[in-house]
């Protein structure tokens, strides 16, 4: 029992072979070139924290460990234990406590380079509450100067503009970056490239165990005038290779026949 293109036949019996001329231009014209993920922040996001085990972990933990440090508030004379400031970062909104508004903080800066703070002002012009903005939503307003203005927060099709300069309500907190003057450099946007490696390996792992740890591929063999090869020069390659078909194989050949 063999495939059916493996019988030996006459040049009639070769099926016609029909092809686009232009396919081996278009597969030139892609081959060989990487296929990088974007370096926005949302797919950063997606790929490096959501996405990518290492990177999520290496987030929580520096996150984490920071939010976790003890907190100082003293000036130029004492040291202060009792504060409407400390009392402030206790309980900075009725969703957040001091570590999980900290712990959001650093995470922002891992993943976008940028964390913004909004400060919910009360009559008295002291801070109420304090929230954490979201930074792929966030856009830097520069004024004539090149100095923010204002910041308009985005969602959806609706924006909210933070005008910052009378009373700056908004705390940014960014990252150096060498090549801007607004935004910081996202840690994450280094680690891309390691992380796309990283996301493709798994991929293709997890490919080779649905396909039971067979690596694809197939013996090809183009005949003079079409005929297919014999049975002496498939057995040989069997031999070689030192395994038999796989399933699928098995119920072509059992299709086949």
């Amino acid at each position: 029992m063999v495939f059916d293109f493996l019988r030996r036949g006459t040049a009639q019996d070769a099926p016609e072979r029909k092809a686009s001329a232009a396919a081996p231009v278009v597969a030139y014209h892609g081959a060989g070139r990487v296929a990088w993920s974007p370096r926005d922040t949302v797919t950063l996001t997606r790929t490096g924290f959501a996405g990518n085990p290492v990177g999520f972990r290496s987030v929580k933990l520096i996150a984490e460990a920071g939010a976790a440090l003890p907190l100082v508030l003293q000036d130029a004379e004492r040291r202060y234990e009792e504060h409407p400031v400390l009392s402030l970062i206790r309980r900075p909104n009725p969703a957040q406590g001091r570590a999980e508004l900290l712990e959001a903080l650093y995470a922002q800066l891992l993943l976008s380079g940028d964390g913004y703070l909004e400060a919910v002002v009360g009559d008295g012009g002291l801070p109420l509450e304090l929230h954490v903005l979201r930074s792929e939503r966030m856009r830097v307003v520069p004024g004539a100067d090149g100095w923010p203005v204002a910041y308009e927060y985005s969602v959806g099709g609706r924006k909210h503009r933070f005008d910052v300069s009378a009373a700056p309500v908004i705390c940014h907190i960014r990252n150096f970056h060498p090549q801007d003057d607004h935004y910081g450099f996202s840690p994450m946007q280094a680690a891309a490239t390691a992380v796309d490696v990283h996301n493709a390996a798994s991929r293709w792992s997890k490919a080779l165990l649905d396909n039971a740890a067979r690596p694809s591929g197939a013996i090809v063999y183009a005949g003079a005038d079409g005929q297919g090869a014999d049975d002496g020069s498939i057995r040989p390659a069997r031999e070689r290779d030192g395994k038999p078909p796989s399933g699928r194989a098995q119920r072509r050949a059992a299709d086949a026949s």
